[in-house]
């Protein structure tokens, strides 16, 4: 088996030492051999298949981490994953594009709706909840956490909108903030008290009656920031055209907040995907 410096390696692969210095401390990418000495790295040649992957998945726009997931898994696993990957960004891609087009019309005087916005009434409700500060990173294993929970113990369903699963959030998510977030299962309120007993995990609250204003995002189990943007502006549109003032399209009482419903039409499987619509309860 050849083997060859870094800095032989970096040229046969087209990554600087830099990066194979980084890869290497992330698990990506080791050298096959350091010198206990000098401590001189050495790779061998059946590394650069590997090194031209990782260099291709960057070039895609995988991230590191996901990078080093999909570097674990066989060739046709990381066909697939590649694929859910790629549609995944055209979709973002897709949000993005309607989202500076929507700024645009905004800024010479134009609005164009891409959401049609609907109110409804809501009842009391009481919920079984999970609340914590998690920035973009936490946020999507929070919700498995959640689902987890409440999918294991398999709690009474009810019917709707008013009994489906939804999420507040109560500040911004991103990767500077962190929410705090909160997962939402409406429960029977007879029989509250007691499934509550069942989850020391979770709090038991109740959610007044309210309206809310909301846009169906369709089928998805995440929103993503362009989306938000774009239903928060078609809410801001649709506020102006019923005369509200922008304090009524806010979060009041306190314990109401801008939140994303997920109903799944029945028959529920695993491979089920719910309807998400973006709701902002309003006076």
């Amino acid at each position: 088996m050849e083997e060859m410096s870094i800095g032989e390696f970096s040229r046969r692969s087209r990554l600087s030492p830099k990066a194979l210095r980084l890869y290497d401390g992330l698990g990506l990418l080791s050298p096959a051999r350091v010198d206990e000495l000098s401590g001189y790295r050495y790779y061998e040649d059946a590394q650069l298949d590997q090194a031209r992957l990782i260099a291709t998945l960057r070039q895609v726009g995988v991230p590191l981490t996901t990078a080093k997931e999909l570097l674990e898994l066989d060739p046709a696993e990381l066909a697939e994953q590649l694929r859910v990957f790629w549609r995944d960004v055209e979709t973002r891609h897709a949000g993005q594009r309607e989202l500076v087009t929507a700024l645009v019309d905004r800024l010479t005087g134009r609005n164009t709706v891409m959401y049609e916005v609907n109110a409804r009434d809501m009842p009391q409700r009481s919920l079984l909840t999970l609340k914590r500060n998690v920035d973009a990173s936490g946020l999507w294993a929070l919700g498995k956490d959640f689902v987890a929970l409440v999918r294991d113990q398999r709690l009474p369903r009810m019917e709707g909108r008013a009994g489906a699963a939804f999420c507040i959030y109560w500040a911004a998510v991103s990767a500077d903030s962190d929410g705090p977030v909160e997962w939402c299962r409406p429960v029977p309120a007879a029989e509250a008290e007691a499934l509550a007993a069942q989850f020391p995990e979770l709090t038991l609250r109740v959610e007044p009656a309210h309206r809310e204003a909301y846009v169906d995002l369709g089928p998805g189990g995440q929103i993503d920031a362009s989306q938000w943007q774009l239903a928060d502006e078609a809410l801001r549109i649709w506020r102006d055209a019923q005369g509200l003032e922008e304090k009524q399209l806010t979060l009041t009482p306190e314990d109401l907040g801008v939140r994303i419903t997920y109903l799944a039409t029945p028959p529920i499987t695993d491979a089920s995907v719910p309807d998400c619509d973006f709701a902002v309860p309003f006076a």
